[in-house]
Parts: C-alpha cells; structure tokens; sequence
C-alpha cells in the first residue's frame, strides 16, 4: 500500500466539506477535464508552478537561480515560459514578494495525519473530522486508502469528494469511508464528454454500487450557466435521487470564476470563460422545485 502522495493544499478549519469542523487534504491529479474546473492546479500529478505577474516586482532574482531560461526579462516586463520550467523550485524560495510559488508536494500519510490531528478536539466538539478532496483522491487509490485507513485509526470521521470515476474497488475503500461527496455534473453522457473529456458511465455505476452497499452519500452538483442550468438538469437530479436509498442531501454549487485565475497563473486556458460569479438567488427557484418533488434535503453552498 502506498504511503506517499502528491498534495497541493491541506486546508484546516473548513465547514462546507462535510459535517462539523474539518481538514480538507487536496489531491493532485484528475482524470476528468471540466470546461469550468475550480480547481485547475489539481489536474495534473506533476508539481507546477503559480507565476502572479501584478505581485512581481522586477527584481530579476528568478533569472539568477534559473537554470533552464524559464525567466526573461524584456523592457523590465518580466516573461515566465511554462514550457521551459523544470520545477525545480528555486525561483519560488528567492521571491520573496510570492509571485512564484510551487503548487505540488509529496506527503507521507503520517505527515498529514500530524496536521489533521493538530485540530482533534474541534473534531470531537463539532462532529467533523477529515475530507479527501483535489483533484480526484481515487487517482490516488492506495495512498487514499492509507490516509483513510490512519484517520480511522484515529478515530477520525472521514469524508471524500470525488467525481466516481475509478475502475478501483470502491466497496474495499468504503470500510475507512462514513461520507461520499458525490459529483453530479452532467447528465446525457454525450454532453458529459463534452464538457468533462470523459464518460460518466462509470460515474454512475459506481454510485449505485456505493448506494447498494449502503454507504452515506450526498451529491454534490456544480451549477454552471449554458451548461447544466436548466429545468431537464434539476428533474434528473431529482430521479436519480429518487431511483437511490442513501442519499441524505443535495448540494448545489454556484459557479465561480476563481478557477480562471489560477489557470492563467499555471500558464493554461480554460474552455469555460465566464469571470461572473453566478448569484445564489438565480437558482433558488430549481431548488425550492426539487425541494418539492423529493424529502431529500437541498443546500445551495
């Protein structure tokens, strides 16, 4: 069993990843390409590199540590080539206002485990504990499992956010698992490789493998304008909802454009352009229509 992975964040004290207080451990690596990925530093496994051109201040100490011309200057414009980048890391530890910083790192499973537990007793006051998320944690199958496996040990409450797109063994991983954060993204497969560059076939068989072993699920569904914003989309999460016996809650996110940022800092273009924030209050509506049609609670997060 693996005991290292690659990481890009551990965030402590997080109240929309699962019940109660939590560390939220984000994983690099995702099969699935979103046109409107909030997350863009987790697709790839490799460790990259943020540029922040308005926190540059022309200093020229990147070029001096740089031994691949990743760094040049032009007019006093500081150009950054992602493609020459070896990721070595020495530019970030001499730029001391973070225009640089390296976004990847390997962890051993006790490592995190030292932070996550640093925060025990918020745990045990507020019924919270531990959330896997990326980046997709099934990419990350056998060091997932020894997070998990270490957190139990502890006595920990544990919680994953995945898409479900894995050919592992989710019923082995279940045992270590008391919370799925199930994504829901898109419906017609044909409209879901569009938009996410992989099938959701597998998605869904997973889920109801998860439901018919009786693991405690909660769907989590990222609502994107011209995308999945419509009537036909909300009364497909409202049959699978009810065709599933272990689904306790519905979680709908509005889009953001927080994604768009990052992925120009890593050098990369998304599809997905829109830099609006979509307002909570424009899709109140659909979720007031599938609080009706089903018991199961619904959360605009």
């Amino acid at each position: 069993m693996h005991n290292k992975g690659t990481i890009f964040n551990i965030q402590r004290f997080s109240t929309s990843d699962g019940p109660g207080i939590r560390t939220v451990v984000f994983m690099k690596g995702c099969p699935l390409d979103c046109a409107w990925c909030h997350n863009p530093e987790s697709k790839s496994t490799a460790t990259e590199l943020f540029y922040k051109s308005e926190q540059c201040i022309s200093c020229g100490a990147c070029v001096n540590v740089c031994t691949a011309n990743g760094h040049t200057f032009s007019d006093g414009i500081h150009l950054f080539d992602h493609e020459k980048c070896m990721r070595c890391g020495k530019c970030a530890q001499v730029c001391w206002p973070n225009a640089l910083a390296l976004c990847g790192e390997e962890r051993s499973a006790e490592e995190i485990m030292d932070i996550v537990l640093r925060d025990k007793p918020f745990y045990e006051e507020s019924g919270g504990g531990i959330t896997l998320s990326g980046g997709e944690p099934l990419m990350q199958y056998d060091f997932t499992r020894s997070l998990l496996k270490l957190a139990k040990k502890h006595n920990l409450h544990t919680a994953i956010e995945t898409s479900g797109f894995s050919n592992r063994d989710l019923t082995i991983l279940n045992d270590f698992v008391d919370l799925w954060l199930y994504d829901v993204k898109v419906f017609p497969e044909k409209e879901h490789v569009k938009h996410t560059g992989v099938s959701n076939k597998m998605i869904f068989d997973n889920l109801y493998l998860l439901d018919r072993i009786g693991a405690e699920i909660v769907l989590r569904c990222p609502i994107i304008p011209d995308i999945n914003m419509t009537s036909q989309h909300f009364a497909a999460i409202a049959d699978l909802v009810t065709a599933l016996n272990h689904v306790t809650a519905i979680h709908l996110e509005p889009y953001h454009p927080l994604g768009l940022s990052k992925a120009k800092q890593l050098g990369k273009k998304q599809s997905y352009q829109s830099n609006t924030f979509l307002d909570p209050s424009s899709i109140a509506f659909f979720a007031d229509t599938l609080r009706t049609i089903t018991a199961t609670e619904v959360i605009i997060i």
